[in-house]
C-alpha cells in the first residue's frame, strides 16, 4: 500500500484518482505535430465533469518599460497557423503586443495536472475574421467593448454605466458593429512544452521547437 509524506498528499490523490494510474510519459505517447499533440490533450479537458474551463490561459507579454505583464484571456480558436484570442488594441495588452510582438501562453488544467506552455509572435488577424467572430457576441458584449475605455482610469463606476446608455441608445434596433480598435491576434507558435505531474516531483516533459523545413517540428524530453 502507498504511504503519504503528508496528509495534503493522501487529499491529493483522493481528489485527483486519475493520478493513481499515470504511467511515464515517452515520446511515442506524443504526436510529431504539436497543435495535433495540443489538441489531444485540449478534447481531453473538453470531455471531463470537474468543471475545468479549457480554454482559459495566461497571456505573457512584455511592457514599455521591458517588464514581463500577465493576464487571464480566453482562447477562442486554434488551428495550424496559431492561436486566437481577442482584446481592445488601446488596452494595456494591446499596446504592448504593438511594441513587442513576442508573447507567451500557458494553459494549466488541475484536474489533470497538465500543463501547455506556448511561445512565439503575435499578428492581428484579418478584419474579416474579427467582424465574423464579433457577431457572435453576446449583444451586452459588444456594447461592451463600445463602452469600455479599457485600461484606462475609471473614476466612478457610473461614468462607465453612462457610457453603456449611451452606445445602446445609439445601436437601439440595429446591429452593433464592431469597433476598429477591437480585434483579435493570433500567436504563430515557435515553442511548445507539454507538462505532466509526477507524485515524485519527478515531473514529464516534452519539449517542441521548429525545424529547418516548413511544417517541421523538433521534439526532446527535458528533464523535470
Amino acid at each position: 500500500m502507498k504511504k503519504f509524506s503528508t496528509f495534503r498528499e493522501a487529499l491529493f490523490l483522493v481528489t485527483h484518482p486519475s493520478l493513481w494510474f499515470r504511467r511515464y510519459l515517452s515520446q511515442s505517447d506524443f504526436s510529431p505535430n504539436p497543435i495535433e499533440q495540443f489538441t489531444r490533450w485540449y478534447a481531453e479537458v473538453q470531455k471531463g465533469l470537474w468543471g475545468e474551463f479549457p480554454n482559459w490561459l495566461c497571456l505573457s507579454t512584455i511592457d514599455e518599460q521591458g517588464m514581463p505583464d500577465g493576464r487571464i484571456v480566453l482562447l477562442k480558436s486554434y488551428d495550424e497557423r496559431g492561436f486566437v484570442f481577442y482584446t481592445n488594441t488601446t488596452s494595456r495588452k494591446g499596446a504592448s503586443l504593438e511594441r513587442h510582438p513576442a508573447t507567451a501562453m500557458t494553459f494549466f488544467w488541475e484536474r489533470f495536472q497538465r500543463q501547455v506552455r506556448i511561445s512565439g509572435s503575435c499578428e492581428q488577424v484579418a478584419p474579416e475574421e474579427a467582424d465574423r467572430y464579433f457577431s457572435t457576441r453576446p449583444r451586452a458584449s459588444q456594447i461592451g467593448a463600445w463602452a469600455s475605455l479599457q485600461s484606462q482610469e475609471l473614476s466612478d463606476r457610473s461614468k462607465l454605466e453612462e457610457r453603456i446608455s449611451e452606445f445602446e441608445q445609439k445601436f437601439a434596433n440595429k446591429p452593433v458593429p464592431r469597433p476598429e480598435y477591437w480585434t483579435g491576434y493570433r500567436l504563430i507558435p515557435q515553442r511548445f512544452e507539454f507538462w505532466e505531474l509526477r507524485m515524485s516531483r519527478l515531473h514529464d516533459r516534452f519539449e517542441y521547437t521548429v525545424g529547418v523545413k516548413p511544417g517541421e517540428w523538433n521534439i526532446r524530453q527535458l528533464y523535470p
